[in-house]
């Protein structure tokens, strides 16, 4: 009696496990269709089990629904310790940016197999992410140990140096990664800014023109161009690079301000208005665009609206503004207001202590405007003093000037010291 009651459970179970079978099997071919939302009603139906979670987790990441994806990978193994299931569950709290969660995970299954190199590129990746460096170039040096031919784990390895501040080893990891992969485009980018960081920039315009090639369209290299043209004063060339850029990615206060300058050099006054007022409208915070619409008006000789210009540009600026507080002493010593210009000469060498002309600007005007010629003095004197070597010109009328005061004051029986 014992045995027909035992063959009948066991005949009952093999039915239930042949019935599950049949069913993930539908499920299956519902799922190569893409009939999910069916394939998810029928998983529902069955018992719960580690194949069921498991599968109603892989819909959902399918689908890009990483949230539910954890909820039921992390039922699937509570029925069963999976070693493929670990790796979703921590991809899946990855993509959810729960990036502790993620490493926990990611680090358990390394504990235990420390062969798997795409998990620990994972948990390297993750320690950057979650501003861990030591851990991630510890992690990235290893990988580089069993694989050397991977560009990307030098890459990476770069990063962590980058965070470490460690400027050379960063830059030979980089340099690393361009010896694997002459188009990998990420590192090529940051050996061209870090040797621009060295004032380098031969070695800078090697990297900018090979990435150029790898990638022509690549914003940031075509923004580092666009400089050096500037800086080279190919204006029209340059000009050409930042309508490229603007087409690929409208509107950036960078490409606008960087093409009101150009065509202000160019002495093309109208074209740089139109791109200094864009550059305005995007960011109104940004003092530097009031700043150049300013010089174009005085250029034109529109004092008053090279006044309200420069007037903005020192309102709105946080920074150091005496370029700006010296186009309003222009405006005023155009407009013949002697003592306003001398006030804000004043407020921009207050500004800048490196600023020589309006230094200069200060002695010259004190000495026309006001009968004490000592303010005038002590003014070319402390300009001597300090910036002799900057302009022979400036310098040499500063100490003329200095000599005609001496002999003013000494024909008065003073001496001056």
């Amino acid at each position: 009696m014992k045995k027909k009651i035992l063959v009948l459970f066991v005949l009952i179970f093999l039915t239930k496990v042949e019935a599950q079978t049949s069913a993930f099997t539908t499920i299956d071919s519902l799922l190569q269709k893409g009939r999910y939302k069916i394939a998810l009603q029928q998983l529902e139906k069955l018992p719960e089990s580690f194949v069921s979670n498991y599968k109603i987790a892989a819909i959902f990441e399918a689908i890009d629904n990483n949230k539910k994806a954890v909820l039921y990978y992390e039922k699937a193994l509570s029925f069963k310790d999976d070693y493929a299931t670990k790796v979703k569950l921590g991809k899946a709290y990855q993509k959810l940016k729960k990036y502790k969660k993620a490493i926990s995970v990611f680090e358990e299954i390394t504990k235990n197999d420390s062969e798997n190199l795409l998990v620990n590129y994972s948990v390297g990746r993750l320690y950057l992410l979650t501003n861990k460096p030591k851990k991630a170039k510890e992690i990235f040096q290893e990988l580089i140990k069993k694989d050397a031919e991977n560009a990307n784990y030098s890459y990476q390895l770069g990063l962590a140096y980058t965070m470490l501040k460690k400027r050379n080893l960063k830059i030979n990891s980089f340099l690393d990664t361009y010896k694997k992969d002459d188009e990998h485009i990420k590192a090529i980018h940051l050996l061209a800014t870090s040797f621009l960081s060295l004032r380098d920039r031969d070695s800078a315009n090697i990297f900018i023109e090979r990435g150029l090639v790898v990638n022509p369209n690549h914003i940031p290299l075509n923004k580092l161009k666009a400089n050096k043209l500037y800086r080279d004063k190919r204006y029209l060339d340059g000009i050409r690079i930042l309508e490229k850029v603007d087409s690929l990615s409208p509107n950036e206060m960078f490409t606008q301000k960087m093409l009101g300058r150009s065509w202000y050099k160019l002495k093309n006054f109208e074209e740089a208005k139109k791109y200094f007022k864009k550059a305005k409208e995007l960011d109104q915070n940004d003092h530097k665009s009031y700043t150049y619409l300013g010089q174009i008006a005085l250029e034109e000789k529109d004092f008053k609206t090279a006044f309200f210009q420069f007037s903005m540009a020192t309102f709105t600026g946080k920074d150091r503004r005496d370029e700006e507080y010296y186009g309003l002493g222009q405006v005023n010593l155009e407009t013949k207001k002697i003592k306003e210009a001398i006030a804000m000469f004043k407020s921009a060498y207050q500004e800048n202590r490196a600023n020589y002309k309006a230094l200069y600007q200060m002695a010259t005007l004190s000495q026309e405007y006001y009968k004490d010629k000592k303010i005038a003095y002590k003014h070319f004197n402390n300009y001597v003093d300090k910036f002799e070597e900057k302009d022979s010109l400036l310098t040499n009328h500063a100490k003329e000037q200095l000599t005609i005061i001496k002999k003013y004051y000494f024909q008065k029986g003073e001496i001056l010291d």
